[in-house]
Order: C-alpha cells, then structure tokens, then sequence
C-alpha cells in the first residue's frame, strides 16, 4: 500500500475530500545541478492537490490523516490510461500499413497516419470507459488509514 500524509479539507454529502502536498524526487540525484528538469520542478514549486478518500474512520475536518492507496489498482491504472492508447495507435498503425502495402497505394504515410490516429482515439475512448468502470470501485480510492493527531486543526478554505 502507497501511503501519504493529508489534511481533511472537507466533508460533503458522505464525500470525504483530503489535500496532500504533491512533492517531487528531482534534486536528489548527482546530476540535479544541470538537471532541466530538476530546474523546472523548483520553479513550478510543490502544489496542493485534492481528491475524495473513503473515510471510514470518521475523521472530520482539520485532521491530518495517513492516506492509502493499493499499489497493484495504481499500476494498473497507470497501465491503463498511458498503455492502452498507445497499443491501440501502433496496432491500428500497423493495420493501416498492411492494407495499403496490399492494396498497392504508392504514398500510404497519410492512410497509414489516419488509422493510426483512429487507434489512438479507439484508445482513449476505451481508458474513458475503464475510468468509468472503476469511478466507484473502492480499491482505486484513496482510503483514510488513520489520523496523525487527536485535535483538528484549522485549515482556511
């Protein structure tokens, strides 16, 4: 299980809504100094980032809580969304090949373009289904492990 430290920022209609500090690992490693993109990361700085968490441990507002999050639906998750239309784009790219090279066409870039184009949104159109799927799915939510202290803080919304 991934796990992160949040704040409850607030509780709507049986929704939890937690913030966590987005942090980032450039700047730890030798080449950080010369790193573009570790030059990016402190420009852009760290964001807060808010999302729902199943609260079943009746947490309220204010409290700093362990979040988790299972690593196996994460991987697959991220499989999912960044895979699945890049699979679909080659596929479709390679379908667009074979049809043209057997049908004769002298310039098959632009076919071969259009139907790999057509893999990508297939692709995209699927992950859109697969979000769907797993919306209310509890082993893809965040879930509020326990709290970090006893008293709620205040926290500005």
């Amino acid at each position: 299980m991934i796990t992160e430290n949040a704040i409850i920022v607030s509780i709507e209609n049986d929704q939890t809504w937690i913030e966590t500090q987005r942090k980032s690992t450039c700047g730890e490693c030798s080449a950080s100094k010369g790193c573009g993109t570790s030059v990016l990361s402190k420009v852009i700085g760290n964001k807060l980032s808010k999302m729902k968490a199943i609260n079943n441990i009746n947490a309220q507002v204010g409290d700093e809580v362990i979040v988790g999050l299972n690593e196996a639906s994460l991987l697959k998750g991220a499989f999912v969304i960044y895979m699945l239309p890049l699979l679909f784009l080659f596929l479709f790219s390679f379908i667009g090949q074979y049809i043209t090279q057997n049908i004769g066409i002298a310039n098959s870039e632009l076919l071969v373009i259009v139907f790999a184009i057509m893999g990508f949104l297939l692709g995209m159109k699927k992950v859109k289904k697969f979000s769907a799927s797993i919306e209310k799915n509890e082993s893809y939510q965040p879930v509020i492990l326990k709290k970090l202290n006893n008293s709620s803080i205040f926290v500005n919304l």
